[in-house]
């Protein structure tokens, strides 16, 4: 079995926890959502899955979610398959600077609407960006804007 961090040692170095702000537009460019949000991106060496994230969101009116994402790791991607998406994450080779992840995803229910997302991770690998396209039917339908800084490579320190 291949060791993931091996495999992708650009996604290995997502490990931590990240802060940040998600920002919604539709497709006239219009904000129509904000929140922050908590991100745990762990490699466990015990237990099920190669790779396990969870998505804490906080809003300013006080509402909240979490969300779980654990995956498995095959043929070069992560693969998610759960109650919310299909979908996976893969390295992008033909970025020589080495600062690239793309994922496609599906809401699990709704074929008409996919996902892809875009990862930069900053050459210090202390922030990153990333841009999600949300498209159905065809058609964008959303774009979401997400900056984050890294509190933490050690999760565990964290983790409640």
């Amino acid at each position: 079995m291949t060791d993931i961090r091996t495999a992708m040692p650009l996604l290995a170095r997502h490990e931590g926890v990240w802060d940040g702000t998600y920002t919604y537009f539709n497709a006239a460019n219009e904000k129509i959502d904000e929140h922050a949000s908590r991100l745990f991106c762990r490699f466990p060496e015990d237990g099920p899955h190669a790779y396990h994230q969870t998505n804490h969101y906080t809003w300013a009116d006080g509402r909240t979610d979490v969300r779980d994402f654990p995956a498995e790791y095959r043929d070069g991607r992560v693969w998610w398959d759960n109650d919310l998406i299909k979908g996976w994450a893969a390295e992008v080779p033909l970025d020589e600077y080495n600062r690239t992840v793309m994922l496609y995803w599906q809401r699990q229910g709704d074929p008409s609407l996919y996902l892809y997302e875009m990862i930069q991770l900053a050459d210090d690998g202390q922030s990153r960006c990333r841009t999600w396209h949300w498209i159905r039917n065809g058609q964008l339908e959303t774009r979401t804007a997400i900056q984050e800084t890294l509190v933490t490579r050690d999760w565990r320190s964290l983790e409640g």
